[in-house]
Parts: structure tokens; sequence; C-alpha cells
């Protein structure tokens, strides 16, 4: 439940629509539900804005599905998010909703329940390669499944630093900036010298050995000249996307 669903439910026994005992049963699962193998956080909604997300990589194919059924029973208008999922845990998703959609490339699963805007303007994804799209996916979807409208620009890196400066207006319309890049992880300082908002850069694996899984990219990263950037973990498209969504609220 997030803080509309609380709203109408207190607004609904003011009416007498619904009656205290009818109210109590619904809030009855704040703020957690025990699975025995998962606890799952009905009240985080409510208490950070947007629900619990579920990691999929680890878990079975059953308890993901038992978590997301979990998810799904009360009634309530926010989105579920599955990260790091394949197709076998799709197919049981998908029974589950009709509206489940698996993006093959991220592993992400989105159920849409709402299409409410709850962000201030637009996050842009931009990556540095093709390679690094499965990770920019996942920050999309994570993004537009948080309620914001997000648009990508795929592979504009420095090896070709004509094919960002194309896109100099849509940088500029831009609230908050994700920036994805592997190698040597240079496109953040470029893309955040150049604009006035914030920069969330998301280092990759993507790269030969001396890359070292990214290490390499998120170093680098870090020591960026440029004051507006801020780095996540490596490959963490989904945490880049929550902190964009979050500072789009703002």
């Amino acid at each position: 439940m997030n803080e509309r669903d609380i709203r109408n439910l207190l607004e609904a026994v003011k009416r007498g629509k619904l009656t205290v005992e009818g109210s109590l049963a619904r809030l009855r699962q704040l703020p957690y539900e025990d699975l025995g193998f998962a606890k799952i956080d009905h009240h985080r909604a409510l208490r950070q804005g947007y629900p619990e997300v579920i990691f999929a990589r680890g878990k079975t194919v059953k308890q993901v599905t038992e978590i997301a059924r979990g998810m799904l029973r009360p009634k309530g208008s926010h989105n579920i998010l599955i990260t790091r999922a394949n197709q076998k845990i799709f197919a049981a998703v998908k029974r589950l909703s009709r509206a489940a959609r698996f993006h093959p490339l991220s592993g992400a699963i989105a159920i849409e329940r709402t299409r409410a805007n709850h962000g201030r303007g637009m996050i842009l994804v931009v990556t540095a390669g093709t390679s690094d799209i499965p990770v920019a996916e996942e920050a999309l979807v994570t993004a537009q499944t948080m309620g914001n409208r997000a648009e990508a620009i795929y592979d504009v890196g420095v090896a070709g630093l004509h094919r960002l400066l194309e896109h100099r207006g849509k940088l500029a319309e831009a609230r908050v900036i994700i920036c994805v890049a592997g190698m040597e992880g240079a496109l953040p300082s470029v893309v955040a010298g150049m604009v006035a908002a914030p920069v969330i850069a998301v280092p990759t694996s993507t790269g030969y050995g001396s890359s070292f899984g990214g290490l390499t990219a998120l170093l680098a990263m870090l020591n960026s000249c440029a004051s507006n950037v801020s780095v996540v973990n490596i490959d963490n498209g989904f945490g880049a996307g929550c902190v964009a969504s979050v500072i789009n609220r703002l």
C-alpha cells in the first residue's frame, strides 16, 4: 500500500463505504507479511514512496512467485518489479499476472498496475556502448516502473563524441541523467560537464582484462573531475534507476 491507498481507505471509512473491520482486514498485513523464507515489506511504499523490489537471482522459481503473489494480493495501486530474472521465472510470474512483461536483456520483469507519473521531469539513460545496454535497460525499467518518464540514448561513448553531441537538447532537458559505461568509464565526466543536472554514473563489467570486471570504470568514475557525478556499484542499473526516481520526485 502507498500513501494514496491509505488515504482512499480512510476516506471510504469516513463516508461509510467501508467498515472499520473491513479496513483492519486490509491493513492487517502491515508492516510485513511473513512467508517463512521471506518477509514481504508491504509498508515500504508508504514509508519510502516505492514498493519492495524482488531480486530474483539466488531465489527459486517458487520463492519468487510466492513473493510476487503476496505483493499482488493486497488491493493496491503500485507496480511490481523483479530484477535479474530469467525466462523460467517469467513464465511462472506470467501465470500470476497477465500484465507481467519481461525485458530479456536485463532480466527485469515489470507488472504494471498503474501509469501514474510521480516524477517532476525526465530521467535520461545514456550508454557508452551497445554492450552496456543490459545494465542500462535495468535502470530504465526501474525508473519507469517507479512512475517516471524515462528515455534512453544508446552507444554514444567517447570513441565518437559527435554521436553524443547530436543529443545536446535531450541532455539539457533531463532532470536526472544515468550514465552507463564500461571500459575506462570516461563518459559520465563528459556528460556531466555539459549539463546542470545530477549525473548518476554506473560502471559496467564490460571490457578487456585490465578493466578488472568493471573496477577500472568504477575507480575512474569515483575520481571524476565533474562535481555533479555520483556513482553506484558495478552493473547496478537498479540502484541507479531507484536513486534517479527519488531525485526526480523531490
